[in-house]
């Protein structure tokens, strides 16, 4: 069993401790994603991220944006940063608050210039942050320097059983030491939100929650619903592993959070958390992508992922470790699971185990494992939109 004790990791000018060393071509928005891609095509070693924003957004939705492009080139697992952009106002903001991390970061604007030139520019650029991030070392870190995002996918009967239970047993044991956690996932707690208000730290973030749930179930739900969520919540996938209701789902997907962590804090979509280690709520999308991109953004360089039925999720700049419960997915999902603990459901494997196992390989990741995701080439980056454009 690995020591858990420590890992080896990459130590930002911030402080932060990153598991990854990534040189990130990051288009701000849309309009850009060729000339990013070329670049990334020029320059190997080099990772873009084309999305599908970043166009005529406003308010809320265009701070979101913001917050999530800038949050994604601040992450630790990001050693380099060149962004692009169509014009250069945007493009230097993205820069400057990225900058404030102390990493290197360009920016390079197409207007006026023509990919062509953009390119050429961006690349040269590019190669120079590659020289400099390949000779970073790693160094010993403790294991508080690890923040861990957690998110579930494809439940049905064995992650409420299992799998999810074993990532609590996991922040059960890792948050004591130090550890920045957080979960998600407003809407998917529908039924289990009192349960949730009372894992809370204090009274205050008690109340925090029960209004943010209560905000998402009035904006975002019942606004756009029509007869019912039954096409959506649960998935069909959930429906099939025996989840019948929302409710039933709720209660499996609160147990990631183990049985004695409270949170301290809800954080909005993409926010940094502040108030020092322990466990966050973040208001966010049950949809995987979008969920586990939200949660990089807000500076989660690990993320645990339980899984059912077999959701294959990864993330371009985070590592996300894939554990199951299901013998089915095992046998024949197997390239996609890390984590085996489908021998708690046949009582070979205690809950404590299957914690540590997990713990185990959070450690072998973070000191530099290629996850199941990241060998199978899942780079799955989606933006989370909150209204329609102008």
């Amino acid at each position: 069993m690995t020591n858990s004790d420590y890992f080896f990791g990459y130590r930002r000018k911030n402080g932060r401790v990153g598991v990854r060393n990534h040189v990130v071509i990051l288009p701000v928005d849309d309009i850009s994603n060729a000339a990013a891609e070329a670049v990334a095509n020029n320059i190997k070693g080099t990772l873009a991220l084309p999305h599908a924003y970043g166009r005529l957004q406003f308010g809320a939705d265009l701070d979101l944006h913001f917050r999530t492009i800038i949050g994604t080139g601040a992450n630790p697992n990001v050693a380099a940063c060149v962004v692009i952009g169509i014009e250069p106002g945007w493009t230097q903001k993205v820069v400057d608050g990225i900058a404030k991390t102390g990493k290197p970061v360009s920016g390079f604007s197409i207007e006026q210039n023509g990919d062509i030139a953009t390119v050429a520019a961006a690349s040269r650029q590019a190669k120079e942050y590659v020289h400099w991030a390949t000779e970073l070392p790693r160094e010993k870190c403790e294991i508080a320097d690890l923040w861990i995002s957690t998110k579930c996918g494809e439940s049905d009967t064995t992650s409420g059983c299992g799998a999810n239970p074993a990532v609590g047993n996991m922040y059960d044991k890792l948050i004591p030491k130090g550890v920045y956690g957080v979960f998600g996932e407003t809407s998917e707690l529908t039924g289990a939100e009192h349960l949730c208000k009372a894992r809370a730290a204090t009274p205050e973030a008690g109340e925090k929650f029960l209004k943010t749930f209560q905000a998402y179930q009035d904006e975002v739900i019942e606004a756009h619903k029509t007869s019912d969520l039954s096409d959506s919540q649960p998935t069909k996938g959930n429906i099939e592993g025996g989840l019948s209701t929302i409710e039933e789902k709720a209660l499996g997907n609160l147990e990631k959070i183990g049985r004695e962590v409270k949170y301290i804090d809800v954080l909005g979509p993409a926010e940094e958390p502040e108030k020092g280690p322990g466990m966050y709520f973040m208001d966010s999308s049950s949809a995987a992508a979008e969920c586990v991109t939200l949660m990089a953004a807000a500076g989660f360089s690990v993320h645990t992922f339980p899984t059912g039925q077999g959701n294959i999720i990864g993330h371009p700049i985070v590592p996300v470790i894939k554990l199951t419960a299901n013998p089915r997915t095992i046998r024949t999902m197997s390239e996609h699971i890390d984590v085996d603990v489908s021998g708690i459901l046949r009582r070979e494997l205690t809950m404590s185990e299957a914690g540590d196992a997990l713990i185990d390989m959070v450690v072998r990741t973070a000191n530099g494992r290629a996850t199941a995701a990241e060998a199978l080439g899942h780079r799955e980056f989606v933006m989370t939109k909150l209204y329609r454009s102008a």
